[in-house]
């Protein structure tokens, strides 16, 4: 698939799925008109954190980048899970990184304006939990200084901050962009609302989409915090009352939903912690259908797809979108797929 290369041009292009498994290729505005009234349409408003940093290693005084990629304790910003890469930045492609200096509990880095201390390895040369020194305003206001949107080799320009900021963002929670956000906009939310289109909000800390390590990317996702208020709940309940769709805006309100379901298909409102894995085997109970960006087999967003298509409709779909010319990664085009139906016997999870 070609690369969208650039964060100022949005989505241009939708392909949607039925539920049949059978193929749209539809310009991005058909989104005003491809959604049924009554249909609820969930999206996540987290904002993204300025969560790579640029610094030295104390010990040997070699250049590190270190990618903030998950909370300790949600909303304490003086510790994360973090990935750790040595000398270089995001032009050169992930995989392609150097190693960071050996890390030992104890060790510190120099962050700009920012020290943190490790205390210690989480099971892999690269991933580590970091503690910053100070207080929780010093560590915001370093952040704030130092901090660089993560990004990867695909979008060569360095981003700025509100590049990486959907046009709903809130809470500056999450580490890499919730993307599929990136295809709203005001106009899409009034179209939706005059044909009768609910919407609602739910805040889910989006994770590190890559590594650069495949042992490491198995692990991914990783543990996401998550937010869903008691009128998003509401809202949800009362649609699957009128027996109406549930529209999921990215994977990850896919994630927040799913763990947070009850059996009937309502969610529990309040904050909790998304351990969910999303794949083949798992019954959704909650999302109908879902608004994503082009994924590559192998990679967690895609395995997530499983649960909602077979693997005939799915494993012949990345061709397909690269034979028509469909956009890659985050600012790329989007792909509205509907929940298809389960053969009898099918595994739940």
């Amino acid at each position: 698939m070609i690369p969208a290369d650039r964060p100022d041009h949005p989505a241009a292009r939708l392909c949607a799925v039925d539920a049949g498994g059978r193929i749209r290729h539809l310009p991005r505005a058909a989104l005003a008109a491809v959604l049924t009234r009554g249909d609820l349409v969930v999206a996540n408003d987290a904002a993204t954190l300025p969560a790579s940093l640029h610094g030295l290693h104390a010990a040997t005084g070699r250049p590190v980048e270190a990618r903030l990629a998950g909370w300790v304790t949600p909303g304490d910003p003086t510790r994360f899970a973090a990935i750790v890469f040595g000398a270089g930045d995001h032009r050169i492609r992930t995989e392609e990184r150097p190693a960071p200096p050996p890390l030992a509990a104890g060790d510190h880095l120099s962050l700009g304006p920012l020290n943190a201390v490790v205390e210690r390895g989480l099971g892999h040369p690269r991933l580590v939990r970091l503690r910053f020194l100070g207080r929780r305003d010093q560590v915001l206001a370093g952040l704030a200084r130092h901090g660089r949107p993560i990004q990867y080799a695909h979008v060569p320009e360095p981003l700025a901050l509100w590049d990486v900021w959907t046009r709903i963002a809130a809470d500056p929670v999450a580490f890499e962009p919730p993307s599929a956000g990136f295809a709203l906009d005001w106009a899409l939310l009034a179209a939706w609302r005059r044909h009768g289109v609910g919407f609602a909000t739910l805040t889910h800390a989006a994770g590190i989409s890559s590594t650069g390590d495949p042992a490491l990317d198995r692990r991914l996702p990783f543990d996401e915090p998550y937010r869903i208020p008691e009128a998003t709940a509401a809202a949800v309940a009362q649609a699957k009352a009128a027996d109406r769709r549930i529209i999921a805006i990215g994977t990850t309100v896919v994630r927040a939903l799913e763990v947070a379901a009850e059996p009937d298909g309502t969610v529990r409102a309040g904050d909790g912690i998304a351990a969910n894995r999303i794949g083949p085997g798992t019954r959704l109970r909650v999302a109908d259908a879902l608004l994503t960006g082009m994924h590559q087999p192998g990679e967690s967003h895609f395995e997530l797809l499983r649960a909602f298509a077979p693997d005939g409709v799915l494993d012949g779909l990345p061709a397909a979108l690269a034979a028509a010319g469909y956009r890659g990664h985050e600012f790329g085009d989007v792909m509205l797929i509907e929940r298809q139906a389960r053969a009898a016997g099918s595994v739940a999870a």
